[in-house]
């Protein structure tokens, strides 16, 4: 009987590898990859909260120094805009400053680390809306000034093509007015208590109807105060200036003392500059002084009483923070809070201002 024999049939190299792995080798490959992912994914969740906390930061950055921007263009245009035919070279007004005189011991609550309305400073900035023809006082009667006593200021249009119904359109209750003397020695601001109106040939202004003091709300008559009662207060010829007032405001709203808001306020409304806002501090260099003073309040020299004709140039700072970080062991050096903070300050000398000096 014969026994018939299989030839064994050599496996090549390159055949062995069209087969693939075996189960060995897979297992060992799948361990080795397991054992990098897992460690890439562990390198990259230590790494991730400080990719956060550095985007936060530059955030921070760049909105602070957004704030610092748009606070320079504005206050080194402020009191700009008067009206061509009011010859005032040296005109002064152009920023009024709001110290707060609390300062920030009991402002700031370190168990929750908020900041209350008084732990800032602001400051608002003086011009003139173009938009609204500048007009004259009409004397009544026509022998004389102004009354100092005056409750209703009768005026006409400087353009005696505007009609008066347009003139009377632009002011509203509320609306701030600046009268000037013909040669710029005296001003007034009186804060309008009903629309304007036409009448007779005229144009009423009526600010002080009730006796109510709504007037000054710039802060402008520094050397009158509250005791004007919404009076004119001088007298105004038929020379004098009328002037709509158009105010920009810097302050922060702390109504979230979570996250206070630096606001920029205008007659148009009110726009939100940068969040969590933790400190806003403005100084005047002025005459009294001599030096930057963060205190508007009398008794010099410590202060410059309020008064805005003395100030040569301002210094504003300001401090922000970043979102809580996830790194819960990091506390800052300004109020140990679990988060970055970031300041940015700027000197700015508003050109109408500095050139009294």
């Amino acid at each position: 009987m014969m026994t018939w024999k299989k030839p064994v049939v050599p496996i090549s190299v390159n055949a062995r590898r069209k087969r693939g792995f075996s189960l060995l080798e897979l297992t060992v490959s799948m361990a080795m990859f397991l054992i990098i992912g897992g460690a890439a994914v562990s390198l990259i969740r230590r790494h991730q909260p400080l990719f956060g906390a550095q985007q936060a930061q530059v955030g921070l950055n760049l909105s602070l120094r957004n704030a610092v921007a748009l606070m320079q263009n504005d206050v080194e245009n402020a009191g700009t805009g008067f009206y061509q035919g009011v010859n005032l070279p040296s005109f002064p007004i152009g920023i009024v400053i709001s110290n707060n005189s609390a300062g920030t011991t009991n402002c700031y609550d370190p168990a929750t680390k908020t900041y209350g309305p008084t732990c800032f400073d602001s400051f608002t900035l003086i011009t003139i809306d173009n938009n609204t023809p500048p007009a004259h006082p009409l004397n009544i009667p026509a022998t004389s000034c102004v009354s100092e006593t005056s409750s209703t200021l009768f005026v006409q249009p400087d353009d005696p093509t505007v009609p008066l119904a347009t003139l009377a359109g632009d002011f509203h209750s509320g609306d701030n007015i600046l009268v000037v003397s013909a040669d710029g020695t005296t001003m007034v601001s009186v804060g309008i208590s009903k629309d304007g109106a036409s009448n007779g040939g005229k144009v009423d202004l009526q600010h002080n109807p009730t006796g109510s003091n709504i007037a000054d709300a710039l802060g402008i008559n520094m050397d009158l105060g509250n005791a004007s009662n919404n009076k004119l207060m001088h007298q105004f010829c038929s020379s004098a200036w009328v002037l709509r007032v158009a105010a920009t405001t810097y302050s922060v709203d702390a109504t979230n003392p979570a996250n206070p808001k630096l606001m920029r306020t205008t007659p148009a409304g009110s726009d939100i500059v940068a969040e969590q806002i933790i400190g806003f501090k403005v100084g005047a260099w002025n005459d009294i002084t001599s030096s930057y003073s963060y205190n508007t309040a009398a008794n010099p020299p410590d202060g410059f009483n309020n008064d805005w004709t003395q100030i040569r140039s301002v210094r504003i700072s300001v401090i922000g923070r970043s979102s809580p970080l996830g790194d819960q062991t990091f506390h800052n050096n300004f109020d140990q809070g679990n988060y970055y903070v970031e300041s940015a300050a700027v000197v700015i000398n508003p050109r109408n201002l500095s050139m009294n000096k």
